[in-house]
């Protein structure tokens, strides 16, 4: 089964299957997403470019970074932490207070590019987790 397939494998439970690959654990599992969470935000806190995406966060970004992590590990393949914490991720719904077009849509993707090539060691598997993570921030747009 080719890396986008594993991506995508739906689970029926918040319970992974150890025994089965899947994205989550080809780039590393809860070590590299904690690294490309905290990582985003670093990109986030420290880029010119994307100060207004900064702007419409809380000052601490701790609790956004864990969210962040916990949605990832689930998303990849991984423990369903957020799902497990917060209920269901209805990603758009918790957006919707918060004005997403395009130019903030593609900060987030410049801060999330820069993660992955910092933290993701693979090339092929940089390329499908972006290629997914960039639809999935087009479809958060609003405005």
């Amino acid at each position: 089964m080719n890396f986008l397939k594993k991506l995508f494998r739906k689970r029926p439970s918040a319970e992974r299957d150890p025994h089965q690959s899947n994205a989550y654990d080809m780039i590393g599992g809860e070590r590299t997403i904690r690294k490309l969470a905290k990582q985003f935000y670093l990109e986030m806190r420290t880029r010119p470019e994307t100060r207004e995406l900064l702007a419409i966060h809380p000052p601490a970004l701790e609790e956004s970074e864990q969210k962040l992590f916990e949605f990832l590990s689930g998303w990849l393949g991984g423990p369903q932490l957020f799902t497990e914490r917060r209920g269901a991720p209805m990603l758009k719904a918790r957006h919707l207070n918060f004005a997403i077009d395009d130019k903030m849509r593609d900060q987030w993707l410049l801060c999330m590019r820069s993660a992955l090539e910092s933290t993701i060691k693979k090339a092929e598997h940089r390329r499908v987790i972006y290629q997914a993570i960039s639809q999935l921030a087009d479809h958060m747009r609003n405005r």
